[in-house]
């Protein structure tokens, strides 16, 4: 059922570059669609966050239309197709896990990066891996952090992480010039990364909840403001605070609400 399903899919992405399909979908390529991987991609992640199944199947499949457009796009310059696609997912999919397709015992991120860098005709450049250096800065830390762990190189004990996190607030204070600020924000942010590493929390995730809320929070001071008749432009910040300050308690006394329920 599943194939006959995949093969329709396939078949309509083919119908709308074709001769008598869509304007819009014969005019992209795989430059213009990057931006909406990049977007769908983060509207899973939303879904994921809201709990919402629907939403989650949903954005999930446009996940998987822009898996395909690019494939039929690659199939029309007869570069690969789909099927290319399944097949290298596959073979690659049975050959990074010996340990369940093979003889090798237990999973081994070492040998996963070796198997990556064989793939590639590399020499493992470094036990830390092969690093998708285009990721979000917060995630690049993240990922470096984790391949680092997964070779040995971590903290023991989280108390350490919080004293480096100290330490590294200190430095930025006693920072001298921009380049220095630059450097030691950026190591602080390092070790923010990892105290979030330790405390099991994606730091991606979290900063995109937290300027999300911060925007619905203004939204709703904004609606205060002008209930009273007033304008944000000629309000100072004490007085824009005393706003924000109602916004919070507003929000914190809901919680309460909805908690007591």
């Amino acid at each position: 059922m599943v194939g006959k399903e995949f093969e329709k899919l396939v078949e309509i992405m083919a119908t709308l570059r074709g001769e008598n399909g869509c304007e819009w979908d014969k005019a992209q390529t795989h430059e213009s669609l990057k931006p909406y991987l990049i977007e769908e991609a983060y509207e899973v992640l939303n879904a994921i966050d809201n709990n919402d199944d629907e939403e989650l199947k949903e954005e999930l499949g446009d996940v998987l239309l822009q898996v395909v457009f690019h494939s039929q796009i690659a199939a029309e310059r007869e570069a690969f197709t789909i099927e290319d696609v399944i097949k290298t997912l596959s073979d690659k999919l049975v050959r990074r896990h010996p340990h369940v397709f093979g003889n090798a015992q237990g999973y081994s991120y070492a040998r996963w990066e070796e198997i990556k860098a064989k793939e590639k005709g590399q020499k493992k450049r470094s036990s830390i891996g092969d690093v998708n250096h285009a990721l979000p800065g917060l995630s690049l830390a993240r990922r470096v952090q984790e391949n680092a762990a997964g070779v040995g190189f971590d903290w023991t004990e989280i108390e350490d992480v919080w004293h480096k996190v100290e330490e590294e607030i200190k430095e930025l204070k006693n920072a001298k010039n921009e380049e220095e600020i630059e450097e030691e924000m950026g190591d602080l942010l390092f070790a923010i990364v990892n105290l979030a590493r330790f405390l099991n929390v994606d730091p991606e995730r979290a900063i995109r909840k937290a300027t999300e809320k911060f925007i619905a929070r203004f939204e709703k001071m904004e609606k205060e403001i002008e209930k009273d008749g007033k304008k944000l432009e000629n309000m100072t910040v004490a007085e824009m605070d005393e706003y924000w300050n109602k916004v919070k308690s507003q929000e914190y006394k809901k919680v309460e609400e909805v908690n007591e329920g």
